[in-house]
């Protein structure tokens, strides 16, 4: 409520300067207004009439701006812009505020640009031209394409949610047996950060493991089946997890990982929390180096496949993927919220960052930084039985309640 309060008064506060929209002869204006996420954002209907197109709503936070049979997909809390193969990243999300589609100004300035031929922005006169519109889409590879339809029949079980609602203890299991894939992070000649506990160091990769085994029992206990992806300190090619949890039709998938701090913050040591992450385009120069540490263990693979192509941006060019963004997006909230009740640090919230592990997973899918083990107090409680079982009953409850959450959504209607 407070959400869609702030947004209405925001779009209330219209820029002085609206978008100049040129087709020919015709000339429109299309108000510029604020964002709640900041910077400004445009009327989606409006923009879409202004080039002489229209904005298709799909349902489900979905859309579509078409221009003559050619366009853009736009997801609600989605930064992403879809055209053909390419998912063009956008410095904030479509939003709704008085029964109106919102988008980026950014949308109209240099996405549609860029995806679309016969349209030119001149910053100048801050004016979108449209000229004689021709795609400039390649054709989707029939390995593309097939992957897409995949995806695309995962992401149409599932609702996605605009909003998190607040969700009360206790969790209860979903009437329906789910199963929920459990990643222990690193693994084998992979030992991951090292936690210092005096003048003894423990491997994250064993207590990723540990907690996730933790994690496993957890959730049986709450009635949901369990996969692991490792069971013990062996390695798993990160290209290879989230098949495993495909192949197994997972409803969930969680990775857990112990965080470590930059050497070269001021005070490394006294860095503690926990976050987590779900898979988009890192924000900060943080997100990009925790991914980018987490991402090495591509160097203790010997698979040729981890070398050929990006298979995250396959993934972040495929419009079902989306789906599963908003839904990792509420995963990851639950998850900051019950571990709030039981770490000993502070909750430095749920972030974003593109984690090799999360990529082929076609499932809302989460990766938890339970700590820093480079933070003496929490390396000791991430060691210690009742830290590590703390940690399992936290996600396993966010997991449960993230389940009951979507049963609700559907009416606990599937077969």
């Amino acid at each position: 409520m407070l959400l869609s309060l702030l947004c209405a008064c925001q779009v209330a506060v219209a820029s002085p300067a609206p978008l100049v929209v040129r087709v020919g002869d015709k000339v429109r204006s299309v108000p510029v207004v604020a964002h709640p996420e900041g910077g400004s954002a445009l009327r989606a209907d409006l923009l879409a009439e202004a080039i002489g197109g229209r904005l298709i709503d799909g349902g489900a936070g979905r859309w579509r701006l078409d221009l003559g049979g050619t366009g853009i997909a736009l997801t609600l809390l989605a930064p992403f812009a879809v055209s053909g193969e390419e998912a063009l990243p956008m410095p904030s999300s479509p939003f709704r505020s008085g029964g109106r589609v919102f988008v980026p100004y950014a949308l109209a300035t240099d996405i549609l640009p860029r995806a679309l031929g016969g349209l030119m922005f001149d910053p100048a006169r801050v004016e979108l031209r449209r000229m004689a519109l021709v795609s400039r889409q390649p054709a989707a590879p029939r390995a593309i394409a097939e992957a897409s339809a995949r995806a695309s029949r995962s992401a149409a079980e599932i609702v996605p949610s605009p909003r998190i609602p607040d969700v009360s203890p206790p969790a209860r299991a979903p009437s329906r047996k789910r199963l929920v894939v459990v990643d222990a992070g690193h693994g084998g000649r992979d030992p991951g950060s090292l936690l210092r506990i005096g003048n003894t160091t423990v491997p994250e990769k064993t207590v990723a493991l540990a907690v996730s085994l933790k994690l496993r029992e957890a959730l049986q206990a709450r009635g949901v089946s369990v996969v692991m992806t490792r069971t013990r300190d062996t390695l798993i090619a990160l290209g290879d997890r989230g098949p495993i949890a495909n192949r197994s039709r997972g409803d969930l998938f969680v990775s857990v990982h112990v965080n470590a701090a930059n050497p070269n913050w001021r005070n490394p040591g006294a860095t503690r929390g926990f976050e987590t992450y779900f898979l988009a385009e890192a924000k900060t120069e943080d997100e990009a180096r925790v991914a980018r540490m987490e991402n090495e263990a591509v160097k203790f693979e010997t698979s040729e496949e981890t070398s050929r192509g990006d298979p995250l941006g396959f993934i972040l060019r495929d419009m079902a993927q989306n789906e599963h963004l908003r839904e990792s997006l509420t995963l990851a909230e639950l998850v900051q919220q019950r571990m709030k009740g039981i770490h000993p640090g502070p909750s430095r919230g749920v972030k974003q960052a593109p984690f090799s592990v999360l990529v082929n997973s076609f499932m809302p899918s989460v990766l938890v930084e339970i700590g820093f083990g480079s933070n003496l107090p929490e390396a000791r409680w991430m060691t210690s039985e009742a830290g590590q079982r703390q940690l399992a009953e936290a996600i396993a409850d966010a997991c449960v309640a993230y389940l009951a959450q979507y049963e609700r959504k559907v009416g606990a209607s599937e077969p």
